[in-house]
């Protein structure tokens, strides 16, 4: 029974799509709970792939599914942090499989469900994260600071040129990182890059939409966080103390901005509208590079029927990967 993920761009249905496929391919809890009082009968769980969605309290930013909406689904990796504290991906990693292993146990198909496209790949495919050492770090930004950005290129360019290619010259960040990781492993930087190769069987099936289209569901989307109360909730959260993650998230940074008195309201609302567009283009970048990843039509009138028919192929060692979609091609990825 494989896993399936559900992934795409913001503000294409996936949370929708992925409660709808859970109850379809297992029942929500208290129907779960009448059918196989001593189990047997497999049900479905989602799990949270949205790196915003973790934290208490970003509700209506992040379009988080209410109580209501999820139906009686179980889910996972919701409202699991505080705003005060900063994310990882590695925490979220360790975290997230052992709720496959819970789910597994159970009998269950986990159903993942997510725009961040490194918490997918961390939770699925094949990815490690060497440790850090404060000293160490400390000494390379000292380094760097001290050298400037060319010369740690050229360091990290001699020490690993796969990993130098990858980074290119410009993040010094991620130099410093790689160097970090090498001087701690002895091993090279580009070894411990993640590769497509999942650690459990898995079909992921993307949200595909026309790029206008798109544009005009994200402005939408906006307009409802507006009318829902989006100002109010940022105001509450900013008094609780927001970390660098959670305040960098965009619906949340455009109305801080705005608390702080550097934009009117009108501005943030234009600014979320435009910075969402972008991040799905950048998600669209990310997810347009798996080969392995089953397109469906976002706008089909059977987009549950076809992700549907996708889920039973793969449970019979049949996964085949759709042409490219409108978005992608609109996208040029």
């Amino acid at each position: 029974m494989n896993i399936v993920a559900v992934v795409g761009p913001t503000a294409t249905g996936k949370s929708d799509l992925g409660v709808e496929l859970a109850l379809a391919l297992g029942g929500s809890a208290a129907q779960l709970s009448a059918t196989r009082p001593n189990a047997g009968t497999p049900g479905a769980q989602i799990i949270n792939a949205d790196a915003y969605q973790l934290y208490r309290g970003m509700d209506i930013g992040t379009a988080k599914v209410t109580d209501t909406e999820r139906r009686g689904v179980v889910h996972h990796q919701l409202d699991v942090l505080d705003v005060s504290e900063d994310s990882s991906v590695a925490a979220y990693q360790a975290s997230a499989r052992a709720d496959l292993d819970a789910i597994a146990a159970a009998g269950d198909r986990a159903i993942v469900v997510g725009g961040s496209g490194l918490y997918v790949r961390a939770l699925l495919d094949d990815m490690n994260f060497p440790g850090t050492d404060p000293q160490v770090r400390a000494r390379i930004e000292e380094r760097a600071e001290r050298l400037g950005t060319r010369a740690m290129y050229n360091e990290l360019k001699g020490a690993d040129p796969a990993a130098a290619e990858s980074i290119g010259t410009s993040n010094v960040r991620r130099m410093i990182r790689a160097l970090e990781v090498i001087e701690l492993t002895g091993d090279l930087y580009s070894a411990n890059l993640p590769k497509q190769e999942y650690v459990r069987p898995a079909l992921t099936i993307g949200l595909d939409y026309n790029r206008a289209a798109l544009d005009a569901r994200v402005e939408k989307r906006v307009d409802i966080m507006f009318e829902r109360g989006l100002l109010d909730e940022v105001k509450g959260l900013a008094e609780l103390g927001m970390g660098r993650t959670a305040a960098r998230a965009v619906g949340y940074a455009e109305v801080l901005a705005h608390l702080a008195g550097d934009i009117s309201l009108d501005e943030a609302r234009e600014q979320i509208v435009t910075n969402t567009r972008r991040l799905t283009r950048k998600q669209m970048g990310w997810f347009g590079r798996d080969p392995r990843i089953v397109w469906l039509d976002g706008a089909s009138s059977d987009v549950l029927g076809a992700a549907l028919e996708a889920v039973e192929r793969a449970d019979h060692g049949v996964i085949t990967p759709q042409p490219e979609g409108p978005v992608r091609r609109s996208l040029g990825s």
